[in-house]
């Protein structure tokens, strides 16, 4: 199966999606990096990839933009099928063994800088750091590169390109996971043994005071529980925003099929993104 995921090789996308694979699925596994969430995205739209595993929400930094933006703005035809989260632990990684004290710089992605800003504050606080595409380019770059310099990324990625790993577990918070969701063509979903997960997104209300509460209503009075809902600009001007939810349950729930409909009713646009199991 051939499987996109945000590259390039080392990533930690790429780690969430060995880990979350048998050994058979593994051997199966015809991977395709790509260097862009959208590009991961569109290749399940136009048939290059069957899935891909993008991520879509980290537990420090919070959603990842680029792919709600993809799944709203880029794309009426890809469904999420299932979802796996991943803890994330960061790797200080440099070219070869080097004391704390001599490192110059430090590459990585923003949000991976984000993740460990307590730990290069507290013990690289004269390091510069300097951003780079993805974690696996961080190591790369270190990698390629004579100087004192450092990369936040995966073991994976320090094992790949051959470099060092100075410490492990530098990130800040302990608890760190990035939730990935699986996407596909295909309207159907996942097997799995637990609960599970619908995602909409929604857009278009009446203008009138209390009008999402109203929306939001029509799932509370059913007794649907929402385990996520956040907004994000319509990219149409200031005040206009889409709404995305996470209800628990299936979209064929009698409670949700009801609310869905009466939700559709009162919105310009609602949109089942996918219904998969929830990750246990």
């Amino acid at each position: 199966m051939r499987v996109a995921f945000l590259g390039p090789e080392g990533t930690f996308s790429e780690e969430a999606l060995l880990s979350s694979l048998t050994d058979t699925e593994r051997g199966r596994l015809d991977p395709l990096p790509l260097p862009t969430i959208y590009d991961c995205v569109t290749a399940v739209e136009d048939g290059r990839a069957e899935r891909a595993l993008v991520p879509i929400e980290s537990s420090v930094e919070g959603s990842v933009n680029a792919t709600l933006d993809a799944l709203v703005f880029e794309t009426a035809d890809v469904r999420i099928v299932g979802e796996v989260v991943h803890p994330v632990r960061h790797c200080l990684i440099a070219r070869t063994d080097l004391p704390f004290a001599d490192i110059t710089r430090v590459v990585s992605h923003p949000q991976a800088s984000g993740q460990c800003a307590r730990f290069l504050r507290r013990r690289l606080g004269g390091a510069e750091v300097v951003s780079a595409a993805s974690t696996a380019d961080a190591v790369r770059i270190v990698a390629a590169a004579d100087e004192p310099w450092a990369a936040l990324g995966t073991r994976l990625a320090a094992d790949l390109y051959r470099c060092t790993v100075l410490e492990d577990g530098v990130e800040d918070q302990a608890e760190n996971e990035t939730r990935f969701v699986w996407i596909a063509r295909a309207a159907g979903r996942d097997a799995g043994a637990g609960g599970m997960k619908t995602s909409i997104v929604f857009w278009g209300l009446s203008d009138s005071p209390g009008a999402l509460v109203e929306v939001l209503q029509e799932f509370a009075s059913r007794g649907v529980n929402l385990s996520k809902i956040e907004s994000r600009p319509r990219k149409q001007g200031l005040g206009r925003y889409i709404f995305f939810a996470d209800l628990e349950g299936a979209e064929t729930d009698p409670p949700i099929a009801d609310a869905l409909a009466a939700v559709g009713g009162a919105v310009e646009t609602l949109r089942v993104l996918g219904c998969y199991p929830a990750a246990q």
